[in-house]
């Protein structure tokens, strides 16, 4: 059972979410935030899986308090759910640990399938925002600014280490592509696309699958444009 606790200062989003949740099998809600410093404090208390946190809360925000539950280096997952899909906010959601930004004109169903990617050590962010956080990206925002680690060379030189099947690989991932849609576009089974991940992220040194893609468009294997 996937345990979440849900971090909002609007009650009736909190409902929505636990409303859905509660038709669920699978995941449970464990507890609710209507703060970020109470966020912060249910997921030290009940080290649920994830924490669904909103951006805008009084107090200690949403990215505060991510860095704060993420730093505690406890089992918790974060993902970032607000109304508000600007660069800035994905970035700092990015950079304060969050494993997932996902906007709330999503459907439900979305959401709760991104909480259980999230939940299984993945990491993604919603279709909407992910060509321009790249785009902002290659185009030269600052590095602190970004999970990416510099120039179109040196991130070409990281390439040097991976074969031409992971290259591939990197490549899907970088326009979006799920290990499910990977392996029905390369006739591979998942669980061989799971053990390429996996040497991916060993081999390139990333944190998870959002820094994956990032490599990939800074490597120029995906273009911005598309």
């Amino acid at each position: 059972m996937i345990r979440v606790v849900l971090a909002d200062d609007q009650p009736l989003v909190r409902a929505a979410l636990e409303m859905v949740i509660a038709e669920t099998t699978d995941i449970e809600v464990a507890g609710e935030a209507g703060t970020g410093a109470e966020a912060v404090r249910l997921a030290a208390e009940l080290r649920p899986d994830v924490v669904v946190m909103d951006i805008r809360m009084p107090g200690t925000d949403g990215i505060e308090a991510t860095r704060l539950v993420t730093a505690a280096g406890g089992p918790t997952r974060v993902v970032v759910l607000t109304t508000f899909d600007e660069d800035e906010h994905v970035y700092a959601a990015l950079h304060a640990g969050a494993s997932g930004f996902l906007v709330k004109d999503m459907a439900l169903d979305d959401i709760l399938g991104a909480v259980r990617v999230v939940a299984a050590g993945e990491a993604l962010i919603a279709p909407s925002v992910t060509r321009r956080l790249i785009g902002a990206f290659v185009a030269g925002r600052p590095p602190e600014q970004a999970p990416g680690r510099g120039t179109r060379d040196g991130a070409v030189r990281r390439l040097e280490v991976i074969t031409g099947r992971e290259r591939e690989i990197l490549t899907l991932v970088g326009r979006g592509l799920s290990n499910t849609e990977i392996a029905a576009e390369l006739v591979l089974s998942i669980a061989t696309v799971k053990t390429y991940m996996t040497r991916l992220l060993a081999k390139l040194d990333a944190r998870d699958r959002v820094h994956l893609v990032i490599l990939a468009y800074e490597a120029g294997l995906v273009s911005v444009a598309g």
